[in-house]
């Protein structure tokens, strides 16, 4: 009888042995594919049939999301007509994993002829695909994760993959950003969290925790329990931010000071300088991101001179965004 959860393990070593062997194998045809498709001022037209293709439309979509234009192109489609779909500055990337698929084939001809670049991904480096395109990239793995050896799977596994290290790569290349990620997936709850600014989120006016510098510590309590969000900024003679004091603050300093007439000196004597700060127009996540990593309860938001208009709290971005 089958053991059940030792097949799945032998299937999953499988396919990480397979990933891993890429390692050793990224070199120069890499760097090429990456160089020729960031160079490339059409888009990249990704092709392959069955299991294959399957990972060339994701591979595909992969692409198009991190700025790189793409569209998948079934190769027994485009020899009866969709090859006109590809113009002379694109770029096709296929994938076989023979390298001998007759539809891929079929269509190396008509793409010399109308001079557009080949990338090759395959697991036989010697094959007719790989030796025809400009640079191959060899995602051969040593078995399949198949007990029969029959179907792809280990092989698809390190396709994916090495399509994904592509799309990673040129997208660190393009310099892309989460503000561009997001104008490409605007739908959905990842459109929501993508799409969702500081300024949406953020409480202003009367409700912005703000003293001048020359508030003493019990005033600067005073406007911290009132607002609720246990910090307040405190801002120069200007109104710009200086720093800001916090519950945390008055905590250590009432456990140091054995002379409760501190509490009548200026905050200016204690506040922390240089405060973390956002501007509106920042992605709501980037601001979580920056709350969790600094172990911050809220975010004070400044205007293009450096002066408070609001502020964001941790609870009511991780609600609005649905983390």
């Amino acid at each position: 009888m089958t053991d059940i959860l030792e097949s799945a393990r032998k299937a999953l070593r499988t396919e990480i042995a397979g990933i891993e062997g890429l390692l050793d194998r990224l070199g120069e045809p890499f760097q090429s594919a990456a160089n020729m498709i960031l160079a490339c001022e059409g888009k990249v037209v990704v092709t392959g049939m069955g299991k294959s293709g399957h990972i060339g439309q994701k591979i595909s979509a992969t692409l198009s999301s991190t700025g790189t234009p793409s569209f998948f192109l079934h190769p027994a489609e485009a020899i009866h007509g969709d090859l006109g779909m590809v113009g002379k500055a694109d770029i096709v990337l296929a994938l076989s994993n023979s390298g001998q698929t007759e539809e891929v084939i079929r269509l190396l001809g008509p793409l010399r002829r109308i001079d557009v670049p080949l990338i090759a991904m395959t697991g036989a480096p010697n094959s007719e695909l790989a030796k025809r395109a400009e640079v191959h990239l060899d995602v051969s793995v040593a078995e399949e994760a198949c007990p029969m050896g029959l179907a792809p799977t280990a092989s698809t596994t390190a396709a994916l993959a090495m399509g994904d290290a592509l799309a990673v790569v040129l997208l660190e290349m393009r310099g892309f950003t989460p503000e561009a990620y997001a104008v490409f997936h605007p739908g959905g709850n990842l459109g929501k969290k993508l799409m969702t600014t500081v300024l949406d989120l953020m409480e202003g006016g009367e409700k912005v925790p703000v003293v001048e510098e020359t508030t003493t510590i019990r005033k600067t309590i005073e406007e911290i329990q009132q607002k609720h969000y246990g910090l307040t900024a405190v801002v120069d003679g200007s109104g710009k931010m200086a720093g800001v004091f916090s519950m945390g603050d008055f905590t250590r300093l009432h456990l140091k000071e054995t002379d409760q007439t501190f509490m009548e000196n200026p905050v200016s004597q204690y506040f922390s300088g240089s405060p973390r700060v956002v501007t509106p127009d920042v992605l709501a996540a980037r601001a979580l991101n920056m709350m969790e990593t600094h172990n911050i309860r809220a975010l004070f938001v400044v205007d293009e001179t450096g002066r408070p208009i609001g502020i964001i709290g941790l609870y009511e971005v991780l609600k609005a965004i649905d983390y």
